[in-house]
């Protein structure tokens, strides 16, 4: 009787001691199954089932929060009365990158919105939405990124970030410089988008952490980590045109601790078509292999390799081996071998050390010159973090080790009449503080000695300041740095090596400078409706010293390389819009406003190949219900000011506005296979048919040249031109469709 009176009691207690919460849980409109909902600082918990529905029955305690997250997810957090039973529908918001760690800017892992230096990040989504053969042509739907063709025939390239050139852009994989020298001119088209998990751009100097090169941005290729890949994965897809890419992907372990990642990336194309039929090939035909491979031995050691081999030419359509080099048929050949080794140690919570090593080899033809070279560079970084009351600081020790030779006078001794390769150590060291002023302000500065053994000492400061609102969705950041770039002609710019024009030394070239400010605003609107709304806008502007310009104009058969006497700017604007919306939509604006100009000797002039402004765009719309999506990407380019030949060249002088607009759709099923295709350039713009100066005679046979090299206008050549491929802007490429494949096995 007693003990049955004694239970009842118990009983009770237990059940007015519970309160019990019910629900229901969307993301995007869709009931979100498997969400996890725990009441925050206990054990008690329950997930929801396929309907997004949760009952949950907790312990009473003061002050109870339930938090329901879900990955990819903002997670929702909810203060409960005694008197809530039902909470109704919950909508989750996507996260956006919310909380996304990025490491460029700092070089230690920080939260993309309270880093002081503003970082852009870009998923392996956001690229898949426009397929590529390789990172250098997905780049370009970003806004601020543009990858620039130098050559018609060898479709050689590089990129340009706020329309600066090339050789200012930093490319960097895991954190380490990989791409730089010899392999901006080939390496970066070797480069799979299938490695890649995402890609972080700073824009602006950051020689004060990276070193030489960084003038412009840099541009950080985060590889895939193996734990979180798929078991196996494939990837493959072909153009119209006859274009074909193919990646593999494989994830194996090796013993308890070390796991791997092995991909294979092929990429074929030799069909050559000329449909702007000027004799040469439209686009450069390729065969390129590239095997990557990355092993991670628990959270401390990381190491990756990478073996890219590329056979690739362009030139007259009837052109093959048997014409290499010679003076019958024109055409540009290049042969790239290309071995890569990166990797990270972690000695401590506070302390890394870091490798990298790459060896280029290169073995071209570009008509009748030969062009041989050899680089090799070692780097070795050495980390450590410590962080003191307000102050976390970074302390840094480098150095890098170059090789560097070829065939022509960038590595020959006019003196001595002897070949000397050019061998560059480079050690450094650097200090960063970031102060946390208060809960809404932070202040970088940091410092970078280099001592380079053929120019001397060199220092680059930096100023980063920050401050945002309580709630992080209003952030001002304003930076300040300095940079610098010690210039390799041969290997960064390809028109000094294609055509009939001769190189021009007048001096020594001394390393550039240069001083840059950026404002960037950042405002994220977050509605009740689950939307997320995002503007970003930049101020940006960069003062030039010792700038190298390429002179096409003096001498129209020449090209002469010597430092500004004079100034060069380049400043503007950009704003990006982002908005995610739970309807499917995605939308990804962007637009640039660039001035650039050159000031010497009471003139100003606009630089070659610099655009006056730059649109992108993407926009998504997913269809959940039937596993369907459709993306539609494009840029906008506003004219570029282009090399001519002389006074008498009838080629514009500027490129006209052009859009490039690609459309994909893309069908899942069961999460592991899909289907896409669509077109490319929709539009179907391709160049004038004139580029290329005098396609028919690319020998120069029928061209008169007077004792100075100068060309003479004659009844055969009425303009004075020669053959010259250098003026180019866009892809000989028109219309074209594709499809592909993807699938993996988790």
């Amino acid at each position: 009787m007693y003990l049955r009176l004694l239970a009842f009691v118990l009983f009770c207690q237990f059940t007015f001691a519970q309160q019990t919460l019910t629900g229901t849980v969307y993301a995007e409109k869709i009931p979100l199954g498997g969400a996890a909902v725990i009441i925050k600082g206990t054990n008690q918990g329950t997930i929801t089932d396929a309907s997004g529905i949760f009952s949950l029955s907790f312990s009473k305690i003061k002050n109870p929060k339930v938090m329901i997250s879900y990955l990819g997810y903002k997670t929702f957090i909810q203060k409960i009365k005694q008197t809530d039973k039902d909470l109704g529908n919950i909508h989750l918001f996507p996260n956006d990158e919310l909380e996304e760690v990025v490491v460029s800017g700092t070089l230690k892992p920080v939260s993309k919105l309270k880093s002081a230096v503003p970082v852009e990040v870009y998923s392996k989504r956001f690229f898949q939405s426009n397929p590529t053969p390789s990172i250098f042509e997905g780049l370009e739907i970003v806004n601020g990124i543009r990858p620039q063709l130098n050559c018609n025939v060898c479709n050689t390239g590089d990129i340009h970030i706020n329309g600066q050139e090339g050789s200012y852009t930093m490319i960097i994989i895991d954190g380490l410089p990989i791409v730089s020298g010899l392999s901006t001119v080939y390496g970066l088209s070797g480069i799979p988008q299938s490695l890649i998990e995402r890609v972080e751009i700073v824009k602006g100097p950051a020689s004060t952490l990276y070193g030489s090169e960084a003038i412009g941005g840099v541009i950080n290729l985060i590889t895939k980590i193996p734990e979180n890949a798929a078991k196996l994965t494939f990837d493959s897809f072909v153009s119209g045109w006859g274009e074909l890419t193919t990646d593999l992907g494989y994830k194996y372990k090796l013993g308890k601790e070390a796991k791997g990642l092995l991909g294979i990336n092929y990429v074929n194309y030799a069909n050559p078509i000329d449909k702007n039929e000027d004799g040469f090939t439209d686009l450069t035909l390729q065969d390129r292999i590239s095997v990557f491979n990355k092993i991670d031995v628990g959270k401390r050691f990381s190491l990756a390799s990478r073996f890219v081999y590329e056979d690739r030419w362009g030139g007259e359509t009837n052109w093959n081996k048997s014409f290499r080099g010679g003076n019958e048929v024109y055409g540009e050949s290049i042969y790239t071998s290309r071995v890569e080794l990166f990797g990270q140690y972690t000695i401590n919570d506070a302390a890394s050390f870091q490798i990298s090593f790459n060896d280029h080899n290169q073995n071209s033809v570009y008509g009748t010159t030969h062009f041989k070279a050899d680089q090799t560079i070692g780097f070795g970084q050495f980390i450590w973090n410590k962080k003191i009351t307000k102050h976390d600081l970074l302390f840094g020790a480098a150095f890098r080790y170059s090789y560097y030779d070829d065939n022509t006078t960038a590595t020959f001794n006019d003196l001595l009449g002897i070949n000397q390769v050019e061998k560059t150590s480079l050690p450094g060291i650097f200090i960063q503080d970031e102060i946390k002023l208060s809960q809404q302000q932070t202040m970088l500065v940091g410092l970078r000695y280099d001592y380079n053994s053929l120019h001397g000492s060199i220092l680059t400061p930096r100023l980063n300041y920050k401050v945002s609102n309580k709630d992080l969705s209003s952030t001002l950041r304003l930076s300040v740095g300095s940079g610098y770039r010690v210039a390799q002609v041969f290997t960064e710019d390809h028109a000094a090596l294609t055509g009939a024009r001769e190189v021009i030394f007048v001096n020594d070239l001394d390393p550039e400078q240069s001083w840059n400010a950026n404002l960037n605003y950042v405002y994220k609107l977050y509605l009740s409706q689950g939307h997320i709304l995002e503007f970003d806008a930049s101020l940006f502007r960069t003062n030039f010293s010792n700038k190298i310009i390429p002179d096409y104009d003096t001498n129209p058969n020449q090209i002469i390389y010597d430092n500004l006497e004079g100034k060069a700017i380049n400043q503007g604007a950009s704003i990006n819009f982002n908005g995610v919306f739970l309807n499917g939509l995605r939308i990804n604006l962007g637009l640039t406003y660039i001035d650039a100009f050159i000031q010497s000797e009471g003139t100003k002039s606009r630089p070659y190949l610099t655009e006056r402004f730059q649109g992108v765009w993407r926009v998504e719309q997913k269809f959940r219900e039937a596993n369907l999506s459709i993306d539609l990407t494009g840029t906008l380019t506003g004219p570029l000011k282009l090399p001519l030949l002389g006074e008498l060249d009838p080629r514009d002088q500027f490129s006209p506005t052009f859009s490039i607009i690609n459309l994909q759709l893309t069908k899942v099923w069961q999460n592991r296979y899909e289907l896409y295709g669509g077109v490319k350039n929709l539009l179907n713009f391709t160049p004038a048919k004139n580029s290329i100066a005098r396609a028919f005679d690319p020998f120069d046979n029928g061209v008169d040249f007077d004792p100075i090299g100068n060309v003479q206008s004659t009844d055969e050549n009425p303009y004075a031109l020669s053959f010259d491929p250098s003026y180019v802007y866009a892809s000989n490429q028109g219309i074209r469709l594709f499809l592909g494949f993807r699938w993996n096995m988790n």
